[in-house]
């Protein structure tokens, strides 16, 4: 194989590239050190409190907003008072614009998401159904293992190590999923040819009789 067919998913951009750039992929690839350790840290003791205390996230999030809105309401009567200036609070509203393109973005992915339901449903698409049941049966597995909040901190932890980790060592991981995904190829074709279309032929077979 060629470098190019080495890579993964056939592309042809870098690790960075395909994170979209900037900000973003700058801090998930630790090309901003002190900000991606400052979010490693913040995960590590917040999970550390929450697992080693008696607060529930949404007791945190009420506690911490209850003592902000507190700071600042004291903050704005002892100005009003003393003649002081007011706690330098920004004037947040959406736009219309901004809800629209919102609104249109979450009805374009619903739609995406029902039209390959009804394709799986129906039997048109068997790739993309082997696809959903695996994802789903990894998600049920997972899930059993562990609760909501623990996966989401293990996530951020994935998310940070991960792809810098596969930045690193591209190549060679690039080779091994690319043989692995052949693999799977094969097999895909071998049950499609040994199960799925015997399945389908004896459908059609009953249909006729019936």
């Amino acid at each position: 194989m060629s470098s190019s067919d080495r890579l993964l998913f056939n592309r042809q951009t870098s690790v960075h590239q395909a994170l979209g750039g900037g900000l973003f992929a700058d801090v998930i690839l630790w090309r901003h050190t002190n900000v991606t350790m400052g979010i490693f840290i913040i995960t590590l003791a917040s999970w550390m409190m929450f697992e080693r205390s008696d607060y529930t996230f949404l007791s945190y999030v009420s506690n911490v907003l209850l003592l902000l809105l507190l700071i600042l309401f004291l903050w704005a009567k002892s100005a009003q008072i003393l003649n002081r200036p007011t706690p330098p609070i920004p004037y947040l509203q959406l736009s219309e614009e901004t809800t629209n393109e919102a609104a249109a973005l979450i009805r374009e992915q619903i739609n995406t998401v029902l039209s390959v339901s009804h394709d799986i449903a129906l039997g048109k698409d068997p790739k993309m159904f082997a696809k959903v049941a695996s994802y789903l049966f990894i998600i049920s597995t997972i899930g059993s293992l562990t609760d909501f909040r623990t996966l989401c901190y293990t996530s951020v932890f994935v998310v940070l190590i991960v792809p810098v980790s596969y930045e690193r060592y591209e190549e060679h991981v690039d080779s091994v999923l690319v043989k692995g995904n052949l693999k799977l190829k094969e097999l895909y074709i071998r049950f499609d040819e040994e199960c799925v279309k015997k399945v389908r032929k004896w459908i059609l077979e009953t249909n006729k009789l019936s």
